[in-house]
């Protein structure tokens, strides 16, 4: 009867630690066959809002048929969790990747995922006109292009969901590449080389503007806030700066949560005074995205 009894109380004390459930392998899309997938954290208590969330990866998955999926890898939990914590419904996402598929498969991926959040959007007790998008470093740059690309919807489309739009109205982005022209080497993901500088009527050069999120920037695009360590390698700091500086031209509300000593990854590795990152996401969604 104790052991009943304990085994009871854990299993209580373990459901009231996470104050949500998750509905995995949700399929939001199709390609050629493959299923496109996505995991729901449905909150306890739901504030109405939604937010999709990408984990970074490089663009990049491995091959192996067991490989552990996009959508709940650590990064993903830790986001995710922190997010429907605070009352949010999170979609975490898989998307096409390299080294099988080079861009624009993962961008089409992600619109696809924010198109079928909203055409579901009752389904799921969220808001259509306020979806918002969180992720970091190649995820953080496929959700600055949710904010920043028009996104508009086929309305003759066969398909109900691709007439939706696949724009967000609210942006985290944690370590984004923004300008392939100036940072981040995006030869694998594009499909070809840098271009030089005066090489402007190319294919390469267009592509590159194409794919960077700072080429799109107006006016009419969702607050940002950005995080990024200052001694980040992988993605120089200088991207998130080009992209507050743009953003502030624009006349877009934005935050630059700059941490200093600070790597790259998920958890800010080597922060010398690490902020509550996590906290700060969910209060600039509580601030900008939630609307009466």
């Amino acid at each position: 009867m104790r052991t009943l009894t304990l085994a009871i109380l854990l299993a209580t004390v373990a459901a009231a630690a996470d104050p949500f459930t998750i509905e995995s392998n949700v399929v939001y899309g199709m390609y050629s066959g493959a299923a496109l997938l996505l995991d729901v954290y449905k909150p306890t208590q739901p504030n109405g809002y939604g937010i999709i969330y990408v984990s970074g990866s490089g663009w990049t998955t491995p091959l192996a048929y067991n490989a552990p999926a996009l959508k709940s890898n650590g990064q993903s939990q830790l986001y995710a969790k922190a997010l429907a914590s605070g009352g949010y419904t999170v979609f975490a996402v898989n998307h096409r990747s390299l080294p099988r598929f080079r861009y624009p498969a993962p961008v089409e991926d992600v619109q696809r995922a924010v198109r079928f959040i909203r055409h579901n959007a009752k389904i799921y007790g969220i808001r259509a006109d306020r979806i918002g998008a969180s992720g970091g470093s190649s995820g953080g740059h496929l959700v600055s292009l949710l904010g920043t690309l028009d996104g508009k919807g086929n309305p003759t489309d066969l398909d109900p969901v691709e007439r939706e739009s696949a724009k967000v109205q609210c942006v985290v982005a944690r370590a984004a590449p923004v300008n392939f022209l100036t940072g981040t080497n995006g030869q694998f993901l594009l499909g070809m080389a840098r271009p030089l500088p005066e090489a402007k009527d190319t294919l390469e050069y267009r592509t590159h503007i194409e794919a960077s999120p700072i080429s799109h920037v107006t006016p009419d695009d969702p607050p940002f806030l950005l995080m990024h360590g200052d001694k980040d390698e992988a993605v120089n700091i200088s991207q998130s700066e080009e992209m507050e500086a743009k953003l502030k031209a624009a006349g877009i509300p934005v935050k630059f949560l700059r941490i200093a000593g600070a790597a790259h990854g998920p958890t800010f590795p080597g922060a010398t005074n690490p902020p509550d990152y996590l906290g700060e996401m969910v209060r600039w969604f509580n601030l900008h995205l939630i609307r009466k």
